[in-house]
């Protein structure tokens, strides 16, 4: 009875280690801004262009952007996410729309074990954050 506890226990144990090792890592990916202006012919509003790196199994916190986003995959797979959609994973040379306001609840590097890569374009009020985090 106490090898068969032992084994059960060590299971368990497995198991729950290996659904830790799955979990998506938040915060730690690389945002660099490649380029930021105003825009003179729209008053209030500025472009942005930059690029999102993450690590195997890194992943960005449930947000929402306040302006409109496209992305474009340089390098691995993402899995993306827009309001209530379905989750889709985006390969290299793959790109979606994110209207102005819209909620991302998904945002992870599809991969364990490769790096991936993100171009991003957005249009916002010169005042917006990048992203705001969802309230859980």
């Amino acid at each position: 009875m106490k090898t068969l506890t032992a084994a059960l226990a060590a299971l368990a144990l497995m198991t729950s280690l290996g659904a830790v090792a799955h979990d998506p890592v938040y915060g730690q990916e690389k945002l660099a801004v490649l380029q930021e202006h105003a825009l003179g012919n729209l008053p209030g509003k500025k472009v942005m262009l930059l690029t999102v790196d993450y690590a195997p199994g890194q992943a960005t916190v449930p947000h929402r952007h306040a302006g409109a986003a496209m992305a474009y995959v340089l390098q691995g797979a993402i899995t993306s996410q827009v309001n209530d959609g379905p989750s889709i994973t985006y390969k290299v040379g793959e790109s979606w729309f994110e209207p102005a306001g819209s909620q991302h609840p998904v945002s992870a590097n599809a991969s364990q074990t490769e790096p991936a890569k993100l171009l991003v374009f957005m249009l916002m009020e010169a005042k917006d954050e990048v992203l705001t985090p969802l309230a859980h």
